[in-house]
C-alpha cells in the first residue's frame, strides 16, 4: 500500500473512531460477561482491594486474593464469599519479593487454574519529601508499586497470551500523570506503572493478541486511609473520592474494556493542560488548585487501621 492510500485510510479510520467515541458518550457500551473468570487482586486485605473483591464476587467469579495481612485477607475472603463469589482463595504474598510472587503464582496455577483477570492494586506511600525519605522506604515503594507488576505479568500473562483472552488492570494514580509536591518516590512508581501498562498493552496490540485487554486506573486521593490527613482546596474540582464509588467505576471500566479511567473527570482536563500550558502557567494552576500543599497534613494509614 503506497503512502497516499495509507494516508487516506488513516484519515477515514480516524474520523470513524472519533464518531464512535461520540456515540458512546450517549449510548452505554455493552458489558462483557465475566462469570466463572479467575480474578486475582493484589493488596486485597483492605481498602479498594477489598471493595473490588466484593464487586467482582457479585458477578459469579472465582476470586484469588493476595495480601501480606492475614487477618485482613480472611475478612476480605469472608465478605467476597457473602457477596456471591463462585469460589474464594486467599494467599499470603509479599508482592515486593519477586521469588515469593513466582512461588505463590505457581501455587495459584496448581490449585485454582489460570488467572484471566489480573488486578495489580497493592501499593504503599511514604508521604515524605524526597530528601527526607529513607533509602529503604524509597526502594520498598518501587518494589511494591511497580516492580511487583513486572513479576505478576511475567507469572500470569503467558497463559492469557496463549488463550488470547484476559484482562490486565493497573491501579495507578493521578500522581502517575502529574507530579505532586511531597510525593516524589510515589509519583515515580506510579508514572512507571502507567508507562509499563501502556507499553505492554501496545505489545499485545502489535502481536495481534486483541483478546487480552488492559485498563489503567488513575484516581485522585481515595478515602481508604492510605492518604489520611491530605486535604483538597477545591473539592468541587478535585474531591477526595469515595472508595465504594471508585471500586464500582473500576469494575465498570473492566466490563466495558475501557483502557483509561481517570477519577474525577477533571483529571482528564488537568492532565491534558499539563502538556500544552507554559510551565509557569501550569505551576500557577497547581498553586490555585492547592496541589502544592495537598500533602502538608499527611498522616497516612495507622497501624491500627492496617
Amino acid at each position: 500500500m503506497n503512502f497516499f492510500l495509507e494516508t487516506v485510510r488513516a484519515m477515514l479510520l480516524s474520523l470513524w473512531f472519533n464518531l464512535e467515541s461520540l456515540v458512546f458518550l450517549v449510548v452505554p457500551r455493552k458489558r462483557k460477561n465475566i462469570s466463572g473468570e479467575v480474578v486475582l487482586i493484589t493488596g486485597a486485605g483492605s481498602g479498594i482491594g477489598r471493595l473490588m473483591a466484593q464487586q467482582f464476587a457479585a458477578l459469579d467469579t472465582v476470586l484469588v486474593l493476595w495480601d501480606i495481612n492475614q487477618e485482613g485477607l480472611k475478612e476480605s475472603a469472608r465478605l467476597a464469599g457473602a457477596a456471591g463469589a463462585k469460589r474464594v482463595h486467599h494467599f499470603l504474598c509479599d508482592c515486593s519479593d519477586r521469588n515469593e510472587v513466582y512461588r505463590v503464582a505457581d501455587q495459584v496455577k496448581r490449585e485454582v487454574g489460570d488467572v484471566s483477570i489480573l488486578v495489580n492494586n497493592a501499593g504503599i506511600v511514604t508521604g515524605k519529601k524526597f530528601i527526607d525519605a529513607p533509602d529503604s522506604l524509597i526502594e520498598k515503594t518501587m518494589e511494591v508499586n511497580i516492580m511487583a507488576h513486572f513479576w505478576t505479568y511475567k507469572a500470569f500473562l503467558p497463559a492469557m497470551i496463549a488463550n488470547n483472552h484476559g484482562h490486565l488492570v493497573s491501579i495507578a494514580s493521578s500522581a502517575g500523570l502529574i507530579g505532586v509536591n511531597g510525593l516524589a518516590d510515589y509519583c515515580a512508581s506510579k508514572f512507571a506503572a502507567v508507562g509499563f501498562a501502556e507499553s505492554v498493552g501496545l505489545e499485545l496490540v502489535a502481536t495481534g493478541k486483541n483478546g487480552v485487554k488492559t485498563t489503567i486506573v488513575c484516581p485522585y486521593f481515595i478515602n481508604t486511609g492510605m492518604f489520611d490527613g491530605c486535604q483538597t482546596k477545591c473539592p468541587s474540582i478535585l474531591p477526595i473520592l469515595n472508595a465504594e464509588y471508585v471500586a464500582k467505576k473500576i469494575l465498570h471500566a473492566v466490563l466495558t474494556d475501557q483502557v483509561y479511567l481517570m477519577l474525577p473527570k477533571s483529571i482528564y482536563l488537568i492532565a491534558a493542560l499539563k502538556n500544552i500550558l507554559p510551565m509557569k502557567q501550569g505551576i500557577l494552576l497547581g498553586q490555585y488548585l492547592g496541589a502544592f500543599n495537598v500533602m502538608d497534613d499527611f498522616r497516612g494509614r495507622s497501624k491500627k487501621q492496617e
